[in-house]
């Protein structure tokens, strides 16, 4: 985050504003951030809790086999066998790796590992998985 210097905040009241980064320092396992127009300890503070997002537009380009977690958001999901798991819900960070929350008639957690996610396929909306349809 801190290598894009334009940011989308959504609030913890659900309202969006956009800031700019003007400096950052480690503090801890935190990150301390100033932000242009929030000079001021009472000013920053409606910033608490907020949601950091970035324009689509400035991030780079992945390479191929990679994809962002957000466009696997509502795509189907089925297994090797063909059984439809459902959509790809959210995701859960795990100390391994990420975790795809797939909700469908059930709630499958697949872990987002090359063993498991066989193939994306962004133009179909779908993803093949290995996984089992009873686990």
């Amino acid at each position: 985050m801190l290598q894009y210097p334009r940011w989308r905040l959504r609030l913890r009241n659900g309202t969006e504003r956009d800031a700019e980064l003007t400096d950052s320092r480690r503090h801890g396992e935190r990150w301390v951030v100033k932000l242009q127009g929030y000079d001021a300890p009472e000013t920053a503070q409606v910033l608490a809790g907020a949601l950091v997002q970035v324009d689509r537009a400035e991030l780079p380009p992945l390479p191929v086999g990679e994809y962002y977690q957000a466009d696997l958001l509502g795509m189907q999901v089925r297994n090797r066998e063909g059984h439809l798991l459902g959509k790809v819900d959210h995701f859960i960070a795990a100390p391994t790796n990420a975790v795809m929350a797939i909700i469908g008639e059930r709630e499958y957690w697949v872990p987002l590992a090359k063993q498991h996610l066989l193939k994306v396929d962004l133009a179909a909306g779908e993803v093949l998985v290995d996984w089992p349809a009873d686990f």
